[in-house]
């Protein structure tokens, strides 16, 4: 069960009229350019972009009114990222928001001077985007996902969920740093373990199904699945293979269990969204991005899929249901 925390409405307006009324007597429309690599049809997009946009109000930003939102979509590939962002630089909006390491990467190619609020970036000092995470200093702030430690985190609650697991493989995207990050992680946990790690560096929709279906031809395998978009935009079809070729597989999206994926140990992503509306309405009002520090989640969340778990013959320990924050049955 989620814990929420309850809001006074009658106050919670009554601190949003002033900054309302700043917005709409400023006279013009701000614009906020969204780079997503993943389509507009995804759900999870929708949801948490609708909690954007209500967070954004509740600040006083009106969409349409004192505020328009110029997002664009790619497939996550790093040149429909190029040319995206390449575009959206070229309208000039007030502030872009980018969402995980490869936007983010392509928009600080492309401009130097736009404010840019982050979501879902691991190791944003690994990877050149910042170089200091209380002062980032210039034109990049956000909200990043996970420390790189996590690599180890993920191996070792799949290993108390699958306990004959003795061989791991993370599924990450090889050009991104802390996708290798969270793989070196795991490795450094998994002689403590007992279990043996290895790593599938995949760019593209196509490989999926070969790299795991070779993977699963031995026994006692499991997989980590790292978060960079390409999982994302695939995940049925990745959820739908470790369900057919029986590999317990542990997920850096929280919503991956909801559609049948075993259990995962991430972020709130709706939370995330909604803290980086804070910031882009602080930047509209006059604060540099380099002044606003980096921030971690406020809470990472356990979410296990018993129906899954009893598809593939394993039996959930009792610690792990107790500490769970939701169990899907």
């Amino acid at each position: 069960m989620r814990r929420r925390q309850f809001i006074s409405l009658f106050g919670g307006a009554a601190a949003a009229w002033p900054l309302m009324a700043h917005a709409q007597q400023s006279g013009r429309v701000r614009r906020i350019g969204l780079l997503l690599p993943f389509g507009k049809n995804n759900s999870e997009l929708q949801a948490a972009f609708d909690a954007f946009k209500q967070s954004l109000q509740g600040a006083g930003w009106i969409e349409d009114r004192g505020v328009r939102f110029e997002p664009r979509y790619t497939d996550g590939s790093a040149e429909q990222n190029r040319i995206a962002a390449a575009e959206l630089v070229a309208t000039a909006p007030d502030v872009i928001f980018a969402y995980g390491n490869p936007t983010v990467g392509a928009l600080r190619q492309a401009t130097q001077m736009i404010p840019i609020v982050f979501i879902q970036v691991s190791d944003p000092v690994g990877s050149g985007f910042v170089t200091d995470l209380a002062h980032p200093g210039a034109n990049i702030t956000g909200f990043h996902n996970f420390e790189t430690a996590i690599g180890g985190k993920w191996l070792e609650l799949l290993k108390q969920i699958a306990p004959e697991m003795r061989r791991t493989m993370v599924v990450y995207h090889p050009d991104v740093a802390a996708n290798i990050a969270f793989f070196r992680a795991a490795e450094t946990a998994s002689g403590s373990l007992g279990v043996k790690v290895t790593a599938a560096g995949l760019r593209s929709a196509a490989e999926i199904e070969p790299a795991l279906t070779t993977f699963a031809g031995e026994p006692n395998g499991g997989l980590i699945v790292a978060p960079y978009p390409l999982v994302i935009a695939n995940r049925d079809r990745i959820i739908e293979l470790t369900a057919r070729l029986r590999l317990p597989a542990i997920y850096s999206f929280s919503f991956f269990p909801a559609f049948g994926g075993l259990v995962s140990y991430a972020p709130n992503q709706i939370d995330q969204w909604r803290r980086a509306a804070a910031y882009v309405d602080r930047i509209l009002r006059g604060i540099s991005p380099g002044e606003l520090p980096l921030q971690l989640p406020t809470k990472y969340e356990l979410i296990i899929n018993s129906k899954t778990a009893k598809a593939l013959g394993l039996e959930i320990p009792n610690k792990l249901f107790i500490t769970a924050d939701e169990v899907i049955e």
